[in-house]
Order: C-alpha cells, then structure tokens, then sequence
C-alpha cells in the first residue's frame, strides 16, 4: 500500500500559535485522489530536528510532504535541511531568481536581498513552480522516497499542491484509484450509539465509517472507493438506521436549511431570549438564508416578573407568531427565557404551530447551551420544511412537555 507522509515545520504550529489548516486540507485533497496520508507530524525550526524527521520518514512512505520553512528569513530552514540530508551544497538556481526579480520589477519594487535566498536550493533538487508567490518547490530523492518540499502561504501551498503536486503524483502512481468521502451530519445522537447502531451495517472491502464530533453535530463519514456501485446503498441504509436525526448529506445543516428556504420561497424571521442572537447570527453565515431572512430580534433574556407566572410555553408560542406576524414572514422562530433551567422554542407558520418546553440532560456552558438550543430551533425548521416528525429524540435534550397548534385553530 502507497504511504505518503507529511511534516509541517514551524514554531507557531508546534506551539498552537496557529491551527494548520494545510494538514488538514492536504489530507482531505489527497484522499479524494487516492493518496491517504498514512502518517503526519510537525517540527519546529530546528535543522536537526528537521533533518532527522524526513529521514525517518523516508524510510517508510513512498511521498514525504514538507511544508513550510521556504521563506527569506533565518528561521526557513527547509531547503538548508534538505541539502543536509543529501550531503549536497546549495546551489543557485538562476532561472528562480530571474523570475523573482521579474516579479518585482512588474510591480515596480527592488527584490530585497534576503530574497535571494529562496533561490538557493541542494544540488540536484527538481524545482516546482510557484506561479502565485517567491518560495519556489522542490523535490528531492532520498533512498526509494521522494521528499516534496512546499511552501507554507496557503494561498501558494494549495495552487502548487493541485496544479504541480497531483499531477505528479499520479504519473509516479498511475495505478492509484481514486477515493470519496460521503458525510452524514447529525444532531441529536451520542457517538456511542451511532457507532452501536451502525455495527449491523456490513461494508465492502476498501470502505470503512468514521466520525467527527463537534458541539452539537456528530459527522457521519463514509470512505471508500470513488464511484463504487456499493457507495449509494451503504449511504441509504445509514440513512435509514440514523432515521430523521440526519440534518444533512454532504453539506453542513446551514447550506441545507437555506436551499430548503429557497426552494420553496419561503421567508423567515427571528426572536430570541435565552439564545441571546445565537440563531441569528448563525444564519447570516448562509447566503440563501440571508436572502430570505426579514429581521432577527435580540430579546432580554431576563424573566419579567409579570410574565413570571405565565406558562412558558404558551409564551414562546405567542412570541413566534407575533414575530411572524408582525414582519408578514412566512415562519417566526422564538425562544423563551431560561426558567428554572428550562427554555420554551416554538415555530410558527400559517400552517399550524409548534412547541416545546426543554432542559438539558447535563450542565453546558453558556454558549454551548446557546448553541445546542439554536440548533434545535433550526431543526424544528429543517423538520417542518422537510415535512419530518416535528418533535425528534435527542439524547442531550430533555422534552418537558410540548405543543402543537393546528392551522384550524389559528383562523
């Protein structure tokens, strides 16, 4: 089996002072073309380290991905560590450094001399071009591997790795078949009793399921062959098994929501107390939402002591038709405030109204409370729109009580 490895350099990632978004995309752009990486580690810039990690990794993956460390300053250590590990000087590469300093000429700039370093690379290395920035790439041979070494701008890594990178890894490995990766999003469900759930689910050879969980969805992935005639009915049954707590396929629940809204020209508006604007500023984040989206109200969440004694339920219910009401939006979303550790939620729409009184099985934070109570109004829309039970089971909520008000009763 193909190993392919990756290190990324740097003390800002070693440290967390940065997250490294170029793992993680590399990884999911390599799997889809068939090059899972089998193993990925970061190291600071040390030339030691540096040097002692890719002969380590090059003793076991075919494809050795560095990135970072090509830059003009002291600490771009990458290709002085990749000469190292060849006993080879650096050398310069005239052809780089004359299209630096074209570079900068078209902008109208002098190339500072520190540039010139990204010129110098170990005798013998194979350049890769950089159309978008001045760290050029490179690959070297070391014993039976090949050690590719990037620059770390994502703007630059990412143009080199789709337009360099693949097409050569698939000349070196042309008998490497493609993968996908389908994904199920969740809400409602623990990972233990997915994963219990999906047990009976028998899968052919090459695939397999993992998970991601991050508050409150749990990401159901399937990978597997690219365009196996097994990929669709593996999905279904899946599907079938997670039953109406599948939020969406292949898209978060947002993009879901918002084509659903868009489909059927419907437009919406927002009140919120316990939630505190959560819903609200959650739903700009999608274009088609925005668009159908009339107001978002950001309501006290503090119990009035005349509204203290009356149900709550029936509150949220009042409040979600006079926000729907009042802004002549197709659907009102509110929430109530919290009360005794319970919050009321309740949609409206000229087809009936719902609604439902609410606790949380275990202590949240405030934000995780805001989050997970957002997500459930959002899912009392997805619901409604996807003409589901209105009322769903979740594991980390507790239904107190709930109502329903049918589009009879509101004439």
């Amino acid at each position: 089996m193909l190993q392919v490895a990756m290190i990324s350099t740097g003390e800002e990632i070693l440290h967390g002072d940065i997250v490294d978004t170029n793992a993680a995309w590399l990884s999911q752009q390599f799997y889809q073309h068939g090059f899972k990486l089998s193993n990925r580690s970061t190291v600071g810039d040390s030339i030691d380290a540096l040097v002692a990690e890719i002969q380590h990794q090059a003793k076991n993956a075919s494809v050795v991905i560095v990135n970072g460390g090509l830059g003009p300053t002291s600490d771009d250590i990458s290709s002085e560590a990749a000469a190292k590990v060849l006993n080879t000087p650096l050398v310069m590469s005239q052809y780089w450094l004359d299209r630096m300093q074209a570079q900068y000429l078209n902008q109208g700039r002098e190339m500072p001399h520190s540039n010139i370093k990204q010129a110098m690379l170990p005798e013998g290395a194979q350049l890769i071009d950089n159309p978008v920035g001045t760290a050029c790439g490179f690959f070297i041979e070391v014993n039976k591997s090949i050690v590719i070494f990037t620059p770390g701008v994502p703007s630059e890594f990412k143009v080199m790795v789709e337009h360099q990178i693949l097409p050569r890894m698939k000349q070196w490995h042309p008998m490497v078949e493609a993968s996908e990766c389908s994904r199920l999003f969740t809400f409602g469900l623990s990972e233990s009793g997915i994963q219990d759930t999906l047990q009976q689910v028998r899968l052919p050879h090459g695939f397999e399921i993992g998970y991601r969980s991050s508050l409150p969805f749990i990401e159901v992935k399937l990978f597997g062959p690219a365009n196996h005639d097994s990929r669709f009915p593996i999905l279904e049954r899946i599907y079938h098994l997670l039953g109406d707590n599948v939020v969406s396929v292949d898209e978060s629940m947002l993009p879901n929501v918002g084509a659903l809204l868009s489909e059927f020209s419907l437009n919406i508006t927002v009140a919120e107390q316990a939630t505190g604007g959560w819903l609200t500023n959650w739903l700009q984040e999608d274009e088609q939402i925005r668009m159908n989206m009339k107001q978002g109200w950001i309501l006290s969440s503090q119990v009035d002591q005349q509204m203290a004694g009356q149900d709550p339920l029936a509150a949220a219910l009042a409040l979600a038709a006079a926000t729907r009401e009042r802004t002549k939006t197709a659907i009102g979303l509110s929430s109530g405030p919290v009360i005794q550790g319970k919050v009321a939620v309740a949609l409206s729409t000229p087809y009936g109204e719902w609604g439902q009184l609410v606790s949380l099985k275990r202590n949240y934070s405030y934000n995780e409370m805001r989050s997970i109570l957002s997500t459930l109004m959002l899912d009392m829309l997805r619901r409604c729109l996807e003409k589901k039970p209105m009322f769903g089971q979740y594991q980390s909520i507790n239904r107190e009580s709930e109502i329903y008000v049918p589009q009879s009763a509101l004439q």
